[in-house]
């Protein structure tokens, strides 16, 4: 039996559900430290391959600090590229097609999603210094904040996330007994602000 049905692909938008949002708040708060360990292995790449990332970065610090953006990354993804995905393979003749589609539109939410994290956090002093990532010298970026080729990387996790791991995720979490998955929830959100408080003071 395949880890995923076709039911299961085509399902887990749910926002009248109250375990929705009560799983949603656990992928929030997970999904924020295992993307940091994601930027890690990416960052080790990009720095092997072309030396581009600094050393002084955010990326290189404690593991267990989280990157928000990640959070509200499968944010996006379930309240709204979950949708998308189900009328997309819903319109299209081919799920290759769907696929496509779905991969366009993710890498310009990735790159809208760069650009407005970067307008907010990482504006230049005036001195024309980036706090956080300079991305001006690069070929492909986008006013000097996104990049073109995270876009497409970060497009492609998207799309990996909502349609294999999201929906193996709620496939998952639905065989966990009702009270055992509310106290998890519980003591997952309350240890990530825990975790929070200590990393962010």
């Amino acid at each position: 039996m395949p880890l995923l049905t076709r039911e299961d692909e085509l399902h887990g938008y749910a926002p009248d559900a109250f375990a929705f949002w009560r799983n949603l708040a656990v992928y929030f708060c997970v999904f924020s430290v295992l993307g940091h360990w994601m930027e890690i292995i990416y960052c080790s790449f990009m720095d092997a391959c072309f030396g581009i990332v600094e050393d002084d970065s955010l990326v290189w610090g404690d593991p267990m600090y989280p990157f928000l953006v990640y959070g509200v990354g499968v944010v996006v993804c379930a309240v709204a590229l979950v949708p998308l995905r189900e009328r997309l393979v819903a319109k299209r003749r081919t799920l290759v097609g769907a696929g496509a589609q779905f991969f366009l539109i993710a890498v310009v939410v990735c790159l809208v999603m760069e650009l407005g994290m970067g307008f907010i956090l990482n504006r230049p002093d005036a001195l024309g210094e980036y706090p956080l990532w300079d991305n001006s010298e690069l070929p492909l970026n986008v006013l000097g904040q996104a990049w073109l080729v995270n876009d497409v990387v970060l497009a492609a996790v998207a799309m990996l996330y909502t349609w294999v791991v999201y929906p193996l995720c709620q496939k998952a979490l639905a065989k966990v007994p009702l009270r055992a998955m509310n106290a998890l929830a519980v003591l997952v959100v309350a240890g990530f602000i825990i975790l929070c408080a200590v990393k962010f003071s």
